[in-house]
C-alpha cells in the first residue's frame, strides 16, 4: 500500500493494539519503555508518548508511578486480532494542504466509536489507486473512505470498486464521486463556490478577471463552470485568455507562466482579478505580481478556495471560499459507521456543503 507520511502516532497505536490482540504482550505485563519503542520504529519520544497516552485514555494501558506502563486487564476480554474494527482511508494526498484536517476529523469520530484508521495515498495517480484498492481488498477492513483520483478523467478501476460492493464492503467518497458509482458522497458545492468568488470581484467593479482551474478532477471542472456562470449572469464577455486550465502534471508551471504573461500586459489590458482553484495556487501566484512590481490588492485582487491555513499565512491575507475540512472528515466517518452498523438506507446519501466567502485583504474595489 502506498503510504505517504500518515500521522505516525496513529500507526503506532494500531501496531500496539495488534500486540495486545495477538497476545504478544499480556494483561499486566509491562510495555517496552518510550525510549525502546522510539528506537525500534525510528520515532520521536513525543510521537510514542502521544500514542501511549491515547491508549491509556481508551483503557488499553495503565501507568504505575515509578515503574512504567502496563497492559490493562481486558474489559471483559481483549478482542482477537480479527475483531479489531478497522477503516481504511484513501486519498490523493495525505500530508498535503487541507487533508490533515480531514484525517483528524475522521480519526476523532472513528476512535469515539471503537474503530481504528489506516491511511493510504494515490499521489493522484490512477495506477497507484489500483494498487491501493487491490491491497485493501486483501485485508479485513470494515469499510472505506475514499477520495477519487483524477475524477474528471474516468474510472479505469471500476472493476475493483464493483468488487468491493459485491463483497458487501461499504465505502464513502469525499470531495467528489465517480459518476457511475452509487455510493454516499460528501462534497462542496464547488460550482456555487467559484461563482461566489467571481461574483465578489465583479461586484467590486472588476470585469477583466482571469481564472485558473485544475481540470483533471471534477472539483476543478465544477469550479470552472461556476466562474463561467458568473460572467454569463452579469452579462460580461470572457476574453480568449481569461481561463487557464491545467492538470496535476502541469500544476507547477502552467498557471505561473500564464499569470506572468497576463500581468506583463499594459494596464488597460491586463487582468485586475484572479480566481484560483485553491489557496495553494493563489499563494504561488502572489509571487508573480511581486516579481513584476505590482501590488495585491492595489493592482490585482486575488481570491482563493478552501480557506486553508495558507490563506492567513502570507503577508497579504487571502479572500477565500470555506471548505469544511474536519467537519467533512467527521461526517464521512459517522456516515460510514452508521451504514456498517445497519442503516442501509444511507447507502446512496449525498451531503453537499454550502460555500461561504471569507473576505480579507487580497481583494478591493477598483
Amino acid at each position: 500500500m502506498n503510504l505517504k507520511q500518515p500521522p505516525k502516532y496513529m500507526m503506532l497505536k494500531q501496531e500496539i493494539l495488534s500486540w495486545i490482540a495477538s497476545g504478544q504482550i499480556r494483561p499486566d505485563e509491562q510495555m517496552p519503555s518510550e525510549h525502546e519503542i522510539a528506537a525500534r520504529y525510528g520515532l520521536s519520544r513525543q510521537t510514542v508518548r502521544q500514542a501511549l497516552g491515547e491508549l491509556e485514555k481508551e483503557g488499553w494501558l495503565y501507568r504505575v508511578q515509578g515503574k512504567g506502563t502496563f497492559v490493562a486487564q481486558p474489559q471483559p476480554k481483549v478482542p482477537a486480532a480479527r475483531e479489531i474494527r478497522m477503516i481504511a482511508m484513501v486519498t490523493t494526498y495525505i500530508s498535503d494542504y487541507i487533508f490533515p484536517h480531514i484525517v483528524r476529523g475522521a480519526e476523532s469520530a472513528l476512535r469515539s466509536r471503537g474503530y481504528s484508521l489506516t491511511l493510504s495515498s494515490t499521489d493522484n495517480d490512477k495506477e497507484k489507486e489500483r494498487e491501493n484498492l487491490k491491497q485493501l481488498l486483501d485485508q479485513p477492513f470494515d469499510g472505506y473512505i475514499i477520495e477519487p483520483t483524477k475524477s474528471a478523467q474516468g474510472n479505469p478501476n471500476l472493476d475493483l470498486y464493483l468488487m468491493l460492493q459485491s463483497r458487501g464492503k461499504p465505502f464513502v467518497m469525499i470531495n467528489e464521486r465517480y459518476p457511475e458509482l452509487f455510493c454516499p458522497c460528501l462534497k462542496m458545492d464547488d460550482e456555487t463556490g467559484a461563482y461566489m468568488a467571481t461574483r465578489h470581484l465583479i461586484e467590486l467593479g472588476h470585469t477583466n478577471i482571469a481564472g485558473f482551474f485544475k481540470i483533471d478532477d471534477l472539483q476543478g471542472a465544477n469550479r470552472l463552470k461556476g466562474f463561467v456562470r458568473a460572467f454569463k449572469e452579469f452579462g460580461l464577455s470572457l476574453r480568449p485568455n481569461s481561463i487557464t486550465p491545467y492538470t496535476t502534471e502541469t500544476a507547477k508551471t502552467a498557471p505561473l507562466e500564464a499569470a506572468h504573461t497576463l500581468l506583463k500586459q499594459e494596464p488597460g489590458s491586463r487582468p485586475t482579478g484572479f480566481v484560483c482553484y485553491n489557496d495553494e495556487l493563489a499563494v504561488q501566484l502572489l509571487e508573480v505580481p511581486r516579481m513584476l512590481g505590482l501590488s495585491v490588492p492595489d493592482d490585482l485582487s486575488v481570491v482563493g478556495f478552501d480557506d486553508s491555513s495558507l490563506a492567513v499565512a502570507t503577508e497579504v491575507k487571502l479572500t477565500s471560499i470555506v471548505h469544511p475540512k474536519s467537519e467533512m472528515g467527521m461526517a464521512a466517518a459517522n456516515l460510514l459507521l452508521d451504514i456498517i452498523e445497519g442503516n442501509k438506507s444511507l447507502n446512496q446519501q449525498e451531503i453537499m456543503y454550502a460555500p461561504e466567502l471569507v473576505v480579507r485583504e487580497s481583494t478591493r474595489a477598483l
